[in-house]
């Protein structure tokens, strides 16, 4: 995973959610600050695929849970269900995807699962040495790092993010499944981890429960990206995968779920996801490609992807190096 240039520490989860606000005053205004986020994701995607890369190798944990058991007691048939991180891949590069199912290329690399655990452990690391900091799998010096995670501590889900209520929660939705990191406040009673507990909560609540559950603020579902985060936004694989999971945690809740959460912890960024009709619609186009894919699909052309892809040399493609392309 390569260290990437980071984002300015006011492009926190504090400086976006005061964006979101402002742009919340008519739903038009959200809509146009969204369709902009989105461009900048897709351009974002082509002009640092390495991180995108690595994200790609992280998210298969979802292929890999051990238990099926919904965040509301249920044992779904997942036959026809899609993996959140099928449709991340999907939408980076079907072709990897092709490889990665071929293979049955699930394990997560000791390095990336340490980067991403960071994100379970905001507040050791605000008080740590910067000794200490210079331990860990960081991206940033330890003033830096430090001085995000401060800026974090002024939002109000603040207290969630650093010790969330439901953890690794199994989310199984009409189309997809996986895992959601962290749900946040409304979302699971205390101590749940990929949903065991919940068959027990569940059980014994009753209808009205249920319902002023639903009656409740929406919880947000978080994931957790082990790369760098663009300068503005997502990559538009994770925003395919934040609209998944939101959908499937929104089918289980029966009720609508508006955003969702990408948290960088290497870099003490978060990033709203909002689903717009626009990422509404890539997460589709993701889906269809994802169930459509029954061979390999076709090379991409000469792309900034391919430099980090794992599968390039069993893939065949060629990129042009910039001395090629001025033709010296």
């Amino acid at each position: 995973m390569s260290p990437d240039t980071p984002a300015h520490p006011t492009d926190s989860l504090t400086a976006t959610t005061d964006t979101d606000n402002t742009a919340a005053s008519s739903d038009d205004t959200a809509a146009s600050s969204d369709d902009t986020a989105v461009d900048s994701d897709d351009t974002a995607v082509d002009s640092d695929s390495t991180a995108v890369s690595s994200d790609n190798t992280a998210v298969d944990s979802d292929n890999t849970a051990t238990d099926t058991t919904d965040s509301e007691g249920r044992t779904p048939d997942t036959a026809d269900l899609v993996a959140f991180s099928d449709l991340a891949r999907a939408s980076y590069c079907p072709r990897q995807l092709y490889y990665a199912r071929r293979d049955d290329d699930r394990a997560v690399p000791d390095d990336v699962a340490a980067a991403m655990e960071l994100a379970y452990r905001y507040p050791e690391l605000r008080a740590a040495s910067d000794e200490q900091l210079r331990e860990e799998p960081l991206a940033l010096d330890p003033d830096t790092y430090r001085e995000r995670l401060t800026d974090l501590t002024d939002h109000p889900q603040w207290a969630a993010l650093a010790d969330p209520p439901a953890r690794e929660v199994y989310l199984a939705g009409k189309d997809c499944h996986g895992i959601a990191y962290k749900i946040l406040p409304g979302g699971q009673p205390d101590g749940e981890r990929l949903g065991t507990a919940s068959a027990e909560t569940d059980a014994t609540a009753t209808s009205d429960d249920r319902t002023a559950r639903r009656d409740g603020p929406p919880p947000i579902p978080t994931l957790v990206s082990p790369g760098a985060p663009p300068e503005r936004g997502v990559w538009e694989p994770q925003s395919v995968r934040a609209v998944a999971a939101a959908k499937a945690l929104a089918w289980e809740r029966e009720r609508e779920i508006p955003a969702a959460l990408v948290e960088y912890p290497t870099h003490a960024t978060v990033r709203r996801v909002r689903l717009t009709v626009r990422r509404t619609a890539a997460y589709r186009r993701a889906l269809r490609t994802t169930r459509g894919i029954d061979g390999p699909p076709p090379r991409l052309r000469d792309s900034p992807k391919c430099g980090p892809c794992e599968y390039r040399s069993e893939c065949g493609v060629e990129t042009k190096s910039l001395r090629s392309r001025l033709g010296l």
